[in-house]
């Protein structure tokens, strides 16, 4: 994927967070980045506010086990185009 959502998505990355841009795609899982717990919600903030939108814990909450940045995107587009979707709850249920 090289959506210009993904690539803001690893900029941020890369540039925030000193991650090797080769080790960063769609299928990436948020809590294999190797970020504690404080830097993943650092990271969150970083996205949001960069997309100039806040991400519902409903839609995504980036502690749960299995979000890979390919959710991470969807859910970013999907809020920013005011299209309501399904939650994370009701996607997984």
């Amino acid at each position: 994927m090289s959506s210009p959502t993904f690539n803001s998505i690893a900029t941020i990355l890369e540039t925030d967070f000193k991650l090797d841009r080769s080790a960063i795609s769609p299928a990436t899982v948020l809590t294999d980045l190797g970020l504690d717990s404080l830097a993943l919600m650092e990271f969150v903030f970083a996205v949001e506010d960069a997309f100039h939108l806040r991400i519902p814990e409903d839609r995504l909450d980036p502690r749960e086990a299995g979000i890979t940045l390919q959710r991470l995107c969807e859910v970013i587009d999907t809020e920013s185009s005011g299209v309501a979707a399904p939650s994370a709850e009701a996607a997984h249920a």
